[in-house]
């Protein structure tokens, strides 16, 4: 199956190119210069896709638990913050933090965006300073937190070794 292009509708019919009208600009007269090179609908496209769930690091970390025995559930909502992995019986939860939007401190991929910032600063402060506050809920609840950032998911031995220690696994085998 063929991918939709951003702004492209699904099952929309090709124009004829004998009778196609020339394409109109996407220039925009009044609006004020922007610094991102993709235009509104590409990027509200790209932006539609980023899911807070089942992210791609959070399964990584997820079947690293699952391939040492542990067993865990998703999402709890009783919880502040709802965190990604409850390890109920040892009381510790896990976030899977992407460093763009929680801002990983000292990491590369914790960039700033350069256009609208007005928008961003206090979009991803507000997160970072959300996280502090769900953190300390949980630990006043009696849980023990951790987070698993987006860039320890890059290397899969290190990270298994990290969650192994977590959640009390022996790191060797028959150990």
């Amino acid at each position: 199956m063929r991918r939709t292009e951003p702004g492209e509708k699904r099952n929309a019919r090709k124009p004829d190119p004998a009778t196609a009208q020339p394409a109109r600009s996407k220039v925009r007269a009044a609006a004020p210069m922007s610094l991102d090179r993709l235009t509104k609908e590409q990027r509200s496209w790209n932006m539609s896709r980023i899911r807070s769930k089942h992210t791609k690091p959070e399964v990584m970390v997820r079947r690293l638990l699952h391939s040492m025995g542990v067993r865990f559930r998703l999402h709890r909502a009783g919880l502040p913050g709802k965190p990604d992995i409850v390890l109920g019986p040892r009381k510790r939860v896990i976030f899977v933090h992407g460093c763009f939007w929680h801002r990983h401190p000292g990491c590369r991929e914790a960039t700033m965006p350069t256009a609208n910032r007005d928008f961003w600063l206090p979009k991803l402060e507000g997160n970072a300073a959300r996280d502090v506050r769900h953190r300390a809920a949980l630990r006043k609840l009696g849980w023990r937190v951790s987070v698993i950032w987006e860039c320890e998911t890059r290397y899969p031995d290190k990270l298994a070794r990290k969650l192994a220690r977590m959640v009390g696994y022996p790191t060797a085998p028959g150990a």
